[in-house]
């Protein structure tokens, strides 16, 4: 047998799902499975049974007195008969022939110890697999990040045809440029399992968190032959929603820091009193306690921090190899120097200074850290103004949606003298007379601090931190069909900090709009959300009912410039969560051909784009200018649905919106199967409940436009039942609803 793969499983199915797909699409051959299941709660029988003889799976079970990861894995190695051992954590996945290729490495080198590159990702495999090259090699940027970002200088050595010293490679790959303490890992390391038995290596079970750390030094201390195969590959997937779902590394564990003190103690005594594992890891101690841990002193004086935790890291730092302490220079020599004299108050005024240094330093670059630093030190601090109402619609991009109309129903019955607050990054000028500020100006912080009340369709920013008295309305910005944050198993383009972060940021709200009961159960869900649902439609659907609308929509399209004797073809998609440029700027390419549309339907209709928020390319409609015209840019779509006669869309909610004109609806979805079974996933059955077609392709579209008449007919009922469960709140009032709960009651 040349391989025994051990992997540990203790909850979380649909990542085990992963992991054991990933083993069995690799090339590995002559291997052993042995899965380690450290009492485990979920139904998982049938993947055993799905994956058993491919992967000759030997399934062992832990004991009742066993547990953790330490224990899983060596049960693992007790069972393992291969050449050599290698351990996959069942949350992450192999890619492509890494393995291989450390087994080929080891074979033509003979070492005891052969060890590869890890990516890392929040994407699940399918999704992960279908990203160019460039995004992985992106996240070989953000290894350097969890690594440390320090590179092995060997190539003096390579240049000059000398031997590299592999011992000092892999302690340096290994531990010390490993970010922190906690990311020495044994992940992505083939290893000689005689090496192992030889010398009797385990895992030490007392260290339920930082198993790893012991395991690697004793590889380090006793291995004599060492080899790097950076070509091989190890998926390390982040957990994305640390609420729900944390990996070991984010949960809540009051005694963290001492565990890692304690395995910190345990590694030195492993290391001996002299050699290079003893320097190395006395380095990392120190850049932990100076980095990170003396951030912590500014607590009370009675806190944990400055005193047991204080006295603990000491005391460690006090056996800090003499070599290492006399290379110290400026703010790690002052401040371990406190330490060693176990002078708390010193070491806060050291790391006081340096951290007011470094956030000076911040500021001087960028003015956004100063108005972040005047908002939190200078005008929280300062009386909150009883009638002053701030509104925020997509991030400042635009005066729209719901907080619009919210504020033109508020400003029109303004009998408490209202002071209003407008964030716009553009031109528009509300009506009104409202105070217009820009997104993260000085202005921004300071309304931010101040103002009673707040309407966004957004989230608040990160640095926002609602104060006792403040009220926050949000609006959101859409009848949900795609899957939302706690619903998603991936958030496929955010950060992987997304869910903890909504999580903080929804508590912050008083008031949560739903335009329909589907919603407000959706929102409940998917968001987490316990305060006050506010179902009174939406807002930005009032100006469709309007008792002037026809003469409204006129007027809009002579505003527009949209011929008078054609019809109109509303095209609003949405983004794709896997193209994007950063955070919130997305890529699209326009897959309907407006050529072969205006050859077709020219002569009656024209076209009328609008793409999301989120999307930051432009449009091209060079040759078709005088059939399509780009609305991407125009603040308000509901003014755009009134003077639309047909609406096509794809995943996008603007249809729960559009449906209530009752004019028809067509769905283009060329790429649905990826969307729905890759990317989201939606909360409604799309091929059965959509008031429309499906279409997919651009002669599908303008058929089902030349024979809209038909269409409709063909959908009537479907709309009607449609209608009735998303549309039948939106009157005309939400706004008037919505004003009389939250600034009048």
């Amino acid at each position: 047998m040349k391989l025994s793969i051990i992997v540990t499983f203790h909850k979380y199915r649909q990542y085990l799902e992963d992991c054991l797909a990933s083993m069995k699409e690799s090339p590995l051959e002559d291997f052993e499975t042995i899965l380690v299941l450290d009492h485990v709660e979920e139904d998982i029988e049938d993947l055993l049974s799905e994956y058993e003889e491919s992967l000759h799976m030997n399934v062992v079970r832990l004991t009742e007195e066993a547990t953790g990861v330490a224990a899983a894995r060596n049960a693992g190695l007790n069972e393992a008969s291969g050449k050599y051992t290698y351990f996959l954590d069942s949350d992450d996945y192999l890619f492509e022939d890494g393995v291989n290729k450390l087994i080929e490495k080891a074979e033509e080198t003979g070492a005891d110890v052969v060890y590869g590159k890890k990516r890392y990702t929040w994407f699940k495999r399918m999704v992960y697999l279908g990203v160019t090259e460039d995004k992985r090699r992106a996240d070989d940027e953000d290894e350097k990040k969890n690594d440390g970002g320090e590179e092995f200088d060997d190539k003096l050595a390579e240049a000059e045809n000398l031997e590299v010293d592999e011992y000092a490679r892999a302690l340096h790959k290994l531990i010390k440029s490993r970010r922190g303490l906690r990311n020495i890992s044994v992940l992505n390391i083939l290893i000689k399992r005689e090496f192992l038995e030889y010398n009797q290596i385990r895992f030490e079970e007392q260290f339920a968190l930082y198993p790893d750390m012991p395991f690697v030094v004793e590889l380090m201390k006793h291995g004599e032959t060492f080899a790097y195969c950076p070509d091989a590959f190890y998926i390390k997937r982040k957990h994305n929603d640390p609420i729900t779902m944390p990996s070991v590394a984010q949960l809540k564990v009051p005694t963290r820091l001492e565990e890692q003190m304690e395995t910190f103690a345990y590694c030195r005594k492993l290391a001996g009193e002299d050699g290079d594992i003893r320097k190395v890891l006395d380095k990392k101690l120190i850049n932990y306690y100076s980095k990170y841990f003396a951030s912590k002193l500014r607590r009370g004086t009675k806190d944990k921090w400055r005193t047991t935790r204080f006295d603990l890291i000491a005391g460690l730092l006090k056996d800090t190899h003499p070599e290492v302490l006399q290379s110290l220079s400026g703010y790690k020599k002052r401040i371990v120097a406190a330490a060693l004299k176990k002078d708390v108050d010193k070491a806060l005024k050291i790391s006081n200074r340096h951290l007011a240094k470094k956030k000076f330093q911040k500021i001087m670059k960028n003015k956004n850290e100063l108005y972040k630093y005047l908002y939190k030190n200078k005008y929280s601090k300062e009386p909150i103004e009883e009638n002053w109402v701030m509104f925020e619609t997509f991030f400042g991009k635009n005066y729209s949606d719901s907080p619009k109309y919210i504020y033109e129903y508020l400003a029109q019955h303004n009998t408490k003298n209202y002071k209003f607050i407008w964030v716009l990054n553009n031109d528009t000028k509300p009506p009104y007379g409202a105070t217009v500020v820009r997104r993260f100006s000085r202005e921004y912080a300071y309304y931010l601090a101040k103002s009673k009340y707040f309407v966004f369709n957004v989230r608040q920013p990160l640095w926002f931190v609602k104060r006792k008295g403040q009220v926050f309305l949000e609006t959101w910005h859409g009848t949900p069909l795609k899957k939302l944050v706690f619903d998603q198993d991936e958030v496929t383009a955010a950060s992987p900090l997304y869910k903890a972060q909504f999580f903080r940021q929804k508590q912050e709200w008083d008031y949560l709009i739903a335009a329909n009961p589907f919603s407000t159960e959706t929102f409940r869900r998917c968001f987490k959300f316990d305060n006050e649902m506010l179902e009174v439609g939406y807002p930005r659907n009032d100006l469709m009912y309007h008792p002037n609308k026809d003469q409204i929509t006129l007027d809009l399209k002579k505003k527009l410039g949209i011929p008078l004797d054609k019809k109109t073809i509303l095209y609003a998609p949405t983004w794709r969560d896997d193209e994007f440029y950063g955070a919130g700027q997305y890529k699209f390419t326009l897959k309907l051909d407006l050529q072969k549309m205006k050859e077709a339907l020219s002569d009656e209709y024209v076209v009328l784009l609008r793409t999301h928020h989120y999307i930051a390319d432009n449009l091209d409609v060079t040759g078709v200018e005088d059939f399509a015209i780009n609305l991407s840019k125009y603040d308000d779509i509901t003014e755009i649905y009134l003077v639309s006669d047909i609406c096509i869309t794809d995943y996008s909610s603007v249809f729960f919106d559009y449906a209530n004109l009752k004019r028809p609806v067509l769905f283009y979805t060329y790429d649905i199967e990826k969307y729905r079974d890759i990317l989201r996933g939606f909360y409604i059955d799309i091929n059965k409940e959509v008031p429309g077609p499906l279409l997919y392709t651009t002669e599908e579209v303008v058929e089902a436009i030349q024979n809209i008449d038909s269409i409709s007919e063909q959908y009537k009922e479907r709309y009607e039942e449609f209608y009735e469960r998303f549309c039948s709140v939106d009157d005309g009032n939400a706004s008037k609803r919505a004003v009389e709960r939250v600034f009048l009651s």
